[in-house]
């Protein structure tokens, strides 16, 4: 792999295109519960002037009504990226009242789970399928799980690299060589992700309400709290947004017909388990089906291929028609310690992941890779800071602090590529900076958890209760410049007439919209 990968940047270099590095595409997507003053999860509608979450291009909400998501655009600038992140941030705050935006991945305290408002989208159709799907989750998953939040990193190589890498005349030609690059990436981060979840993982403990008759996997903490004492992200472990179900779904990462092909028979495949809980019972939708998935963004994978969608297209016949757009990562921890969830060195470093990914060798994923990708994982994310723990490699068992060293050696000639072509030292510093957690596990963002809630003697929540207050602060005692915040009062405004629009326009029945998608979606 390291001689494919060298071979790769080489010739990168020798035809003059290494500066397609220095304009990397990237985007993030992150969630936050508002909670109210107490640290209960936020009983409020989505407030009215953050906009319309159906319709609003950087501020809506994930499952639940209390967890907002907010969506910047793409930028290939570090500092700009987190500079708008924060702006969406500040404005937010000025219309949230006395609530605040909960820090922590794993969610604060939930009385019970009547507690967690699905969330709405107004009386459009589109909006009634977002709901429905929604409340389909919660029957499967329970609606504990809609309140788990998360970071997502969309990557991309600019457009014109791809023309320049591949000199190919038939866009056909291209866009499938795009395709098949990108899966490569997604290959090899499945066979790597689970460094990250050592380096930036952090959600080692949880609120005991959290469990609800989970207890037996994790130790006691506090009164209030448990956790397991070498924990990396309890996010990513079969206590986060997973069930049996999911278990039996196998999908495959070779190219995208295999993909959309594993995917959509997923989508139609009756489970019985669900059938239980109907899906038009007496008017009112319990799920949009009872199949293994409801829709393609029902399966969670830590990354996934994207493509744009217009409107009314689902995900899969995107990817069929045009292609792989971009990639998303799903498996990034929120960083209490940091005002947005995300800081530079987490960017910088996944820039590096990807891009060695994208370069590297990367063989096709049999079952028995898939196996062992899992069980690194779960060892990881349960026991990531344990010295002696070993993962699995085809080689055998290996030290996992041997293993990450290793890697970690074989991505510095990347790192080392994009400091030459952005004219910088922040790459190599970064990955110094990831070798000093690996020899020292007290350096990783689970380890700071644990150790603060240690000496000050915290629960989990006050832990998080306290960070909140202090991002609170941040933002409310700050003003936001007046022209950044004309700007999302206009686009709030907008938003609202756009939803008005789509609802005006609906001239048809939900059930025949629901058909009507289903057999464009299940098309051949």
């Amino acid at each position: 792999m390291a001689k494919t990968l060298q071979k790769s940047l080489d010739l990168l270099i020798s035809r003059n295109i290494d500066h397609h590095l220095g304009n990397l595409q990237r985007g993030l997507e992150k969630e936050s519960l508002r909670v109210d003053s107490s640290g209960l999860l936020a009983q409020t509608p989505h407030p009215g002037k953050l906009g319309s979450a159906l319709t609003h291009p950087m501020i809506t909400t994930d499952y639940a009504e209390s967890l907002l998501e907010f969506v910047t655009p793409v930028h290939n600038d570090i500092n700009t990226l987190l500079q708008q992140l924060y702006d969406i941030h500040h404005f937010a705050y000025q219309h949230i009242n006395d609530e605040k935006l909960w820090v922590n991945s794993m969610p604060c305290i939930v009385e019970s789970e009547e507690k967690i408002p699905i969330a709405h989208y107004g009386r459009s159709n589109i909006a009634k399928m977002k709901e429905v799907y929604r409340l389909g989750l919660s029957h499967r998953y329970g609606a504990l799980m809609q309140t788990i939040a998360g970071i997502h990193f969309n990557f991309s190589m600019p457009e014109e690299f791809w023309s320049d890498y591949f000199d190919l005349d038939s866009s056909n030609q291209l866009q499938d060589a795009k395709s098949a690059r990108y899966f490569a990436l997604i290959r090899n981060f499945h066979r790597n992700s689970w460094i990250g979840s050592y380096l930036f993982g952090a959600s080692p403990a949880v609120c005991r309400s959290f469990l609800r008759g989970r207890e037996q996997l994790l130790e006691d903490f506090h009164a209030h709290s448990f956790y397991a004492p070498n924990a990396t992200s309890l996010r990513l472990s079969g206590l986060g947004y997973s069930n049996e179900a999911q278990t039996q779904i196998e999908i495959c990462y070779n190219s995208v017909d295999d993909f959309v092909k594993s995917l959509r028979a997923a989508i139609q495949t009756p489970n019985p388990d669900y059938e239980k809980y109907g899906i038009d019972t007496n008017g009112e939708y319990q799920q949009l089906n009872a199949n293994l998935l409801q829709i393609e963004n029902e399966f969670y994978s830590s990354i996934r291929p994207k493509r744009i969608t217009t409107s009314g297209e689902s995900p899969c016949r995107a990817l069929q028609h045009r292609g792989v757009q971009y990639v998303e990562v799903r498996s990034i921890d929120l960083n209490p310690f940091v005002p947005v969830g995300i800081d530079a060195d987490c960017i910088r470093f996944m820039d590096t992941m990807l891009v060695y990914c994208l370069f590297s060798a990367s063989d096709r994923l049999s079952a028995e890779d898939f196996a062992l990708i899992k069980d690194n994982q779960r060892k990881m994310v349960m026991a990531g800071r344990d010295e002696d723990l070993s993962i699995n490699t085809r080689s055998g068992e290996k030290l996992a602090r041997d293993a990450m060293r290793g890697l970690l050696g074989k991505m510095r000639p990347v790192a080392e590529l994009l400091d030459q072509i952005n004219n910088t030292n922040r790459y190599g510093a970064t990955m110094d900076r990831q070798l000093e957690k690996i020899e020292d596990a007290h350096r990783t963002p689970s380890a700071k958890i644990i150790n603060q809630m240690l000496e000050d003697d915290l629960s989990f929540y006050e832990f998080s209760m306290a960070m909140s207050e202090n991002a609170e602060k941040r933002f409310k005692q700050t003003c936001l410049n007046p022209q950044i915040n004309q700007k999302f009062e206009k686009m709030a405004q907008q938003s609202h007439v756009r939803q008005r629009e789509i609802e005006d326009n609906d001239t048809i029945s939900f059930e025949d919209f629901l058909a009507d998608y289903f057999q464009r979606q299940n098309a051949p």
